[in-house]
């Protein structure tokens, strides 16, 4: 069972919260035109394993490109689950196509509308987010995409833990 998605990639920094001493004020430079590139994931939420793609257009070809991975990636399991929203190229005719040519290894179950809080992966993009390109410096895109590589190859999904409960001295 993988959870997948797509995430922007923007040289524009998303501006955010950042820690800073006391009367200074961090400068965070903008390059001008922006530039993105798309990164479309899996998470393997029993392996803590993320697999990632990427292209310059965030289109049904980016998602075929993911499914292919995967099936390179698991290639001794008989059927590869994934959870994933209703976006358009996860049903779009080439996606079709791409799941025919798999022959029924890939099965896609989809989300209720709006629920982005039940596809696990999206807790790896707010992290994405949070370390690597909110208030970024990084003056081209290939120097964000190989900080978000970086980050993204060493990144393992840890599995949320439950309050511990401690007993009350009577």
């Amino acid at each position: 069972m993988l959870y997948s998605d797509e995430v922007d990639i923007h040289l524009n920094p998303k501006i955010g919260r950042d820690w800073m001493l006391r009367g200074q004020q961090r400068r965070i430079a903008t390059p001008g035109k922006n530039k993105k590139f798309y990164l479309a994931g899996a998470l393997d939420v029993r392996t803590g394993r993320l697999h990632t793609t990427g292209a310059e257009k965030k289109n049904a070809a980016l998602f075929c490109q993911l499914l292919w991975l995967l099936a390179r990636r698991y290639r001794g399991t008989r059927r590869i689950h994934i959870v994933l929203d209703n976006y358009g190229i996860h049903s779009a005719k080439v996606t079709r196509a791409t799941l025919a040519a798999l022959r029924g290894r890939v099965v896609l179950h989809f989300l209720p509308p709006y629920c982005p809080d039940a596809n696990r992966i999206e807790r790896v993009w707010q992290e994405l987010h949070a370390n690597v390109t909110r208030n970024h410096r990084c003056k081209t895109l290939n120097a964000l995409l190989g900080n978000a590589r970086r980050y993204l190859e060493s990144y393992r999904w840890r599995r949320p833990t439950a309050p511990t409960r401690t007993a009350v001295a009577a």
